[in-house]
């Protein structure tokens, strides 16, 4: 008897703490929903490297685009391209009280799993304080390196959660 009430009461206690998740993606914050391009770069005639972002969210998910521009060469002669590459980025993203929290991987420009090749590879894990949001402008400082990233909304979308 108290055999079996143990097992019950394991088997009650394992069972309530694994949820199913849901089959359809998350919502993601209504006033991120959209196309964002980054209008300019504060002093980038002085900087080394910089780079500019553009970002497409779309329910819980985000694309990033960066062009980055240097006038040093950091990588092998083939990857430099005179100092301007870009990069792709895509994940999920959460929103916790005033920071963006972006967990993905680098990509191709497809948006397909970069596995080898020039610059970054492997994971996207980045964050960014939001520092102003309006209806067409976003105001975000990277927790990295404290730079102010200043986005205009191109497009906006509406979020339809698609299946998963």
């Amino acid at each position: 008897m108290r055999g079996s009430l143990f097992l019950l009461l394991a088997a009650l206690l394992m069972s309530s703490a694994c949820r199913r998740l849901p089959d359809v993606q998350g919502s993601g914050a209504p006033f991120l929903q959209g196309v964002w391009k980054q209008d300019s770069i504060a002093h980038a005639d002085r900087l080394l490297n910089y780079t500019e972002h553009m970002f497409k969210f779309t329910c819980d998910s985000f694309y990033i685009e960066m062009t980055t521009h240097s006038k040093v060469n950091y990588y092998e002669d083939s990857c430099y391209h005179n100092g301007l590459w870009r990069e792709y980025a895509k994940g999920t993203y959460r929103v916790r009280s005033d920071t963006i929290f972006l967990l993905g991987t680098y990509t191709k420009a497809n948006y397909k799993q970069k596995i080898s090749g020039c610059y970054q590879i492997g994971q996207y894990i980045k964050g960014f304080k939001i520092l102003e949001s309006r209806k067409d402008s976003l105001i975000l400082e990277s927790t990295e390196n404290q730079r102010e990233l200043r986005l205009l909304l191109k497009t906006p979308i509406k979020c339809v959660p698609q299946p998963l």
